[in-house]
């Protein structure tokens, strides 16, 4: 099984890329965020390597760090998600967004990627939520805030701070996020102005 390789960039593909290791080429299929992050043809490099046998192929897939391959394993523990729907979530979230995107249960965030619809969408935020954290570093508060929101059994001053945001054009993942750290900074008993307030302050960091 192989677990990593470290080569030099032979040829590019659409999805894909040679790695050359001693001669031998090995095609390594990637997200397009890695893609564009490697270097140009005949220049140096190292991915992690998730390898996947079938019964008719053999496929091997690079990440640029162990935090976006765990996340390539964890995302087809979702019925309904497999190689490619994972490799296009991560095409346009790196493991630190995507964390938060699901841990906020942002779903329409997550349906942005080629082949995720919403119920899909929707799935992958219930399924991963409680595991978002550990894998990106979110912050256990605005977990807790996003699981309080959904459940509808937020603080009125909280969900009010949190709608007032939205309402001002701010995506739904960034207005909990600037009110998890305003509660923080004022306590739990903060009026929703106050909180409001506070949270265009975060956002304007």
């Amino acid at each position: 099984m192989i677990g990593r390789l470290k080569g030099t960039i032979d040829v590019y593909g659409e999805d894909y890329v040679i790695v050359d290791v001693h001669g031998v080429g090995y095609v390594v299929f990637c997200s397009s965020r890695t893609l564009q992050a490697l270097p140009q043809a005949g220049e140096a490099a190292s991915l992690w390597i998730e390898t996947q046998v079938r019964e008719d192929a053999i496929r091997l897939f690079g990440f640029r760090s162990e935090a976006e391959q765990n996340w390539f394993r964890v995302l087809q523990s979702v019925q309904g998600v497999g190689a490619k729907v994972a490799l296009a979530l991560q095409s346009i979230f790196d493991p630190g967004d995507l964390a938060t995107a699901i841990a906020t249960g942002d779903k329409a965030q997550i349906a942005r990627a080629n082949g995720v619809g919403p119920k899909l969408a929707q799935r992958i935020c219930a399924e991963l939520k409680d595991k978002a954290p550990a894998f990106g570093m979110v912050d256990p508060g605005l977990a807790q805030l996003s699981g309080a929101l959904d459940a509808k059994a937020a603080p009125r001053p909280v969900s009010d701070a949190v709608s007032a945001l939205v309402n001002l054009g701010y995506p739904q993942a960034q207005a909990q996020s600037a009110i998890a750290a305003a509660m923080k900074a004022l306590g739990d008993g903060a009026e929703a102005g106050q909180l409001i307030r506070q949270g265009l302050k975060e956002l304007a960091k």
